[in-house]
Protein backbone atom coordinates (compact mmCIF):
# COMPACT_ATOMS: atom_id res chain seq x y z
CA UNK A 1 0.00 0.00 0.00
CA UNK A 2 1.23 3.29 -0.84
CA UNK A 3 1.64 5.84 1.94
CA UNK A 4 -0.78 8.12 0.34
CA UNK A 5 -3.51 5.76 0.92
CA UNK A 6 -2.47 4.64 4.32
CA UNK A 7 -3.09 8.45 5.09
CA UNK A 8 -6.54 7.99 3.75
CA UNK A 9 -7.84 5.20 5.47
CA UNK A 10 -6.50 6.36 8.90
CA UNK A 11 -8.30 9.67 8.08
CA UNK A 12 -10.83 7.92 7.06
CA UNK A 13 -10.98 5.99 10.49
CA UNK A 14 -10.60 9.11 12.46
CA UNK A 15 -13.69 10.78 10.72
CA UNK A 16 -16.14 8.02 11.50
CA UNK A 17 -14.57 8.13 15.07
CA UNK A 18 -15.29 12.16 14.89
CA UNK A 19 -18.79 12.21 13.44
CA UNK A 20 -19.66 9.73 16.31
CA UNK A 21 -18.59 11.31 19.08
CA UNK A 22 -20.30 14.63 17.81
CA UNK A 23 -23.21 13.02 17.39
CA UNK A 24 -23.40 11.32 20.84
CA UNK A 25 -22.30 14.80 22.21
CA UNK A 26 -25.09 16.40 20.28
CA UNK A 27 -27.24 13.88 21.65
CA UNK A 28 -26.51 14.09 24.93
CA UNK A 29 -26.40 17.74 25.10
CA UNK A 30 -23.14 17.66 26.91
CA UNK A 31 -20.28 19.67 24.95
CA UNK A 32 -17.42 18.86 27.23
CA UNK A 33 -15.13 17.17 24.91
CA UNK A 34 -15.41 20.03 22.37
CA UNK A 35 -11.75 20.67 22.31
CA UNK A 36 -11.21 16.63 22.05
CA UNK A 37 -13.69 16.28 19.11
CA UNK A 38 -11.95 19.10 17.47
CA UNK A 39 -8.70 17.71 17.71
CA UNK A 40 -10.16 14.64 16.07
CA UNK A 41 -11.25 15.75 13.36
CA UNK A 42 -8.24 18.10 12.34
CA UNK A 43 -5.26 16.30 13.66
CA UNK A 44 -7.01 12.99 12.90
CA UNK A 45 -8.91 14.07 9.54
CA UNK A 46 -8.03 16.53 8.33
CA UNK A 47 -4.47 17.11 8.12
CA UNK A 48 -4.01 13.03 7.13
CA UNK A 49 -6.33 14.14 4.09
CA UNK A 50 -3.70 17.11 2.95
CA UNK A 51 -0.97 14.81 3.17
CA UNK A 52 -2.60 12.01 1.07
CA UNK A 53 -3.49 14.64 -1.38
CA UNK A 54 0.05 16.29 -1.01
CA UNK A 55 1.37 12.31 -1.54
CA UNK A 56 -1.09 11.65 -4.36
CA UNK A 57 -0.18 14.86 -6.45
CA UNK A 58 3.52 14.01 -6.22
CA UNK A 59 3.93 10.26 -6.00
CA UNK A 60 7.76 9.97 -6.27
CA UNK A 61 7.75 11.59 -2.84
CA UNK A 62 5.67 8.86 -1.20
CA UNK A 63 7.44 6.13 -2.30
CA UNK A 64 10.37 7.21 0.06
CA UNK A 65 11.72 5.77 3.36
CA UNK A 66 10.91 9.27 4.91
CA UNK A 67 7.31 9.18 3.15
CA UNK A 68 6.67 6.17 5.86
CA UNK A 69 8.26 7.65 8.54
CA UNK A 70 6.56 10.72 8.63
CA UNK A 71 2.87 8.53 8.17
CA UNK A 72 4.16 6.94 11.35
CA UNK A 73 5.64 10.12 13.02
CA UNK A 74 2.17 11.84 12.69
CA UNK A 75 -0.14 9.18 13.38
CA UNK A 76 1.19 8.04 16.75
CA UNK A 77 1.74 11.09 18.04
CA UNK A 78 -1.97 11.90 17.26
CA UNK A 79 -3.39 9.47 19.20
CA UNK A 80 -0.90 9.87 22.02
CA UNK A 81 -2.32 13.47 22.16
CA UNK A 82 -6.09 12.30 21.59
CA UNK A 83 -5.91 9.67 24.84
CA UNK A 84 -4.13 11.94 26.70
CA UNK A 85 -6.57 14.81 26.14
CA UNK A 86 -9.32 12.44 26.75
CA UNK A 87 -8.12 11.79 29.89
CA UNK A 88 -7.58 15.45 31.01
CA UNK A 89 -11.01 16.32 29.88
CA UNK A 90 -12.85 13.16 31.62
CA UNK A 91 -10.85 14.45 34.80
CA UNK A 92 -9.12 11.35 34.61
CA UNK A 93 -5.26 12.74 34.93
CA UNK A 94 -4.65 16.34 35.90
CA UNK A 95 -2.90 18.60 33.87
CA UNK A 96 0.38 18.22 35.97
CA UNK A 97 0.37 14.04 35.75
CA UNK A 98 0.83 15.25 31.61
CA UNK A 99 4.07 16.22 32.67
CA UNK A 100 7.39 13.82 31.40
Amino acid sequence: MTVSRNFMLVGTCFLVVGIAFGIHMGASGRHDFAPLHAHLNLLGFVLPMVFALAYRTFPDMGQSKLARIHFWLHIVPTAALLLMLFLLLSGRITEAGMAP
